[in-house]
């Protein structure tokens, strides 16, 4: 069944506050193989003019995976997680993760689009602290495989 097209624009509620650890940010970096001690001891990052411990740049992912919210979570858009991989992914930092910090997700579905027999889907979040300042902006692209709608008697 083909994605819900009247989405696009729709933005949805912000998440619960995610509390980022040390020991988060910890086991991301250790998981992705990146050994920077600003990633894992105080005075490290402290010596670089942060307050504690900072994220490796792609740690926001654990958001989307710990906090669904908005628009994959909505059975009316139509995600057929059997059919989902993950197609694309960009982050735009407007300061560092730190320790400690209360961050919340607001996404927007922004673009669906076909591609041959796929559905490609395309989400903005923002986000911030639970006080609203800006941390990033993510985009996302999954691509939804076979639940294109294809034109009369193709196959």
């Amino acid at each position: 069944m083909p994605l819900n097209p009247a989405f696009v624009g729709r933005s949805f509620p912000p998440s619960e506050p995610y509390e980022v650890g040390r020991e988060h940010i910890r086991d991301f970096a250790s998981a992705i193989g990146d050994h920077h001690p600003a990633y894992r001891d105080p005075a490290a990052a402290r010596a670089l003019g942060h307050p504690d411990v900072i994220a490796p740049p792609t740690f926001l992912t654990v958001i989307g995976f710990r906090r669904p919210n908005g628009a994959m979570t909505d059975p009316e858009l139509g995600v057929d997680y059997g059919r989902l991989v993950h197609g694309e992914q960009r982050f735009t930092h407007h300061r560092p993760v730190v320790a400690g910090a209360r961050l919340v997700s607001t996404s927007t579905v922004t673009d669906i689009r076909v591609a041959g027999r796929n559905e490609l889907l395309t989400l903005t979040t923002e986000i911030t602290t639970v006080d609203g300042e800006a941390v990033a902006t993510v985009t996302s692209v999954v691509v939804i495989r076979g639940t294109a709608p294809q034109p009369e008697g193709s196959e």
